[in-house]
């Protein structure tokens, strides 16, 4: 996934109300949309560098988009929008290794009526669900969690993913991780226990886990490599 623009770098000052982040480049305070539902936990100390975009759609309230932060020294993709985007690229470019080679790309599909999962793939005449989950949450070196909040969304996906997958389906939850230097992925339980109990319910039931990380600068973000999941059982 390229960023179409040169990104602006600016110095991080608050998060408020969600969607909204108010960041200092020189000299001037701008507010950036932060297209990011979850916490954001761990990547919010003040004076953090961060990267914006820039739209100047004038429909737009906002024309400043939070993009890329730095904790530490390295560097994490917050645009959750973007999340399904670098898949789809890893998906047609063959950096997936288990949907190497995979036909009939579909976005945004229905299972049901009430339930969409990100895409379905067609691979030696399956068909193949795939659910992303984007990935920042990172409190011991090298290793990132999921979720940074409690996730009735994730939830119902995995209970569907489940469900879908005792009908026949093959099923994947992708957890696509939006940081540098990473090298284990693991279920946040003491954020979400339920989310972790239904996590080796699907394990059992079939529903296939991956963790990939990103390579990040300031031209694009692109999938990079596979990461080992732990399951803390």
């Amino acid at each position: 996934m390229k960023f179409t623009k040169t990104l602006i770098k600016g110095k991080l000052i608050k998060r408020y109300k969600r969607f909204f982040i108010d960041i200092k480049v020189k000299n001037k305070v701008l507010t950036a949309h932060c297209p990011n539902t979850g916490s954001m936990m761990g990547l919010l100390e003040n004076n953090n560098d961060i990267w914006v975009s820039q739209n100047d759609n004038p429909k737009r309230k906002l024309k400043f988009t939070s993009e890329i932060i730095k904790v530490k020294k390295n560097l994490v993709g917050i645009n959750t929008h973007f999340a399904n985007k670098i898949v789809h690229h890893g998906l047609l470019n063959n950096l997936i290794d288990e949907f190497k080679n995979c036909i009939n790309i579909k976005s945004e599909v229905f299972y049901d009526k009430e339930t969409r999962f990100d895409f379905l793939v067609k691979k030696n005449n399956e068909k193949i669900f795939i659910e992303v989950k984007n990935v920042t949450l990172s409190r011991i070196d090298s290793l990132v969690e999921f979720p940074d909040a409690i996730t009735t969304r994730g939830l119902k996906h995995i209970k569907k993913l489940i469900e879908a997958s005792k009908k026949g389906f093959k099923t994947y939850v992708l957890f696509l991780i939006q940081r540098q230097e990473i090298d284990y992925f693991q279920i946040a339980k003491d954020i979400d226990k339920e989310y972790y109990n239904n996590y080796l319910l699907a394990k059992d039931s079939g529903v296939s886990f991956l963790a990939y990380r990103c390579k990040i600068n300031f031209k694009e973000i692109i999938i990079e490599k596979k990461i080992k999941i732990i399951d803390g059982r």
